[in-house]
């Protein structure tokens, strides 16, 4: 399973709902020209990813408009990535946070809000983050640090 935010008006879309749209031969650009797909914050739209994709199942989450984007919106969008993949029975992810492909929120605060907000919920087994190298170091250490701090309490 593939989960990955897309914004309206973003054409062509990018981070990885770009990856997927190339790699599917511009369908989700062809969605968003029709209008089925608008990037809209609460829409999901689940799509096959296969046979171009390694991924049964392509997840795309609508953030809203970019310059909307904020830290409510993150934690909204993610309760609906885990609400969406609980739905699904789905435990594990390939997961690319919403607004991370854009610099709309920090890997730190992501990480820390991720935490947060999935640490309440045992459903979820692995989620494996779409991020920079430099990014997936940032995030790593700052989970550490959160592991650390939850054990000293």
């Amino acid at each position: 399973m593939l989960l990955a935010a897309l914004l309206p008006g973003e054409r062509p879309p990018r981070g990885v709902a770009g990856i997927c749209d190339f790699r599917w031969g511009g369908r989700l650009s062809r969605l968003v020209q029709s209008g089925f797909a608008t990037g809209a914050l609460g829409e999901v739209l689940l799509l096959s990813g296969r046979p171009k994709l390694p991924f049964d199942k392509v997840i795309l989450f609508g953030v809203g408009r970019r310059e909307d984007f904020s830290e409510l919106v993150f934690r909204v969008v993610i309760e609906r990535m885990l609400t969406t993949l609980e739905g699904l029975r789905a435990r594990t992810a390939v997961v690319e946070l919403p607004g991370r492909h854009f610099g709309g929120i920090a890997p730190e605060r992501a990480a820390d809000i991720l935490l947060e907000i999935a640490g309440a919920r045992p459903e979820h087994d692995v989620w494996t983050l779409v991020e920079p190298s430099d990014a997936q170091r940032t995030i790593t250490q700052q989970t550490i640090l959160e592991r650390r701090r939850v054990r000293q309490l």
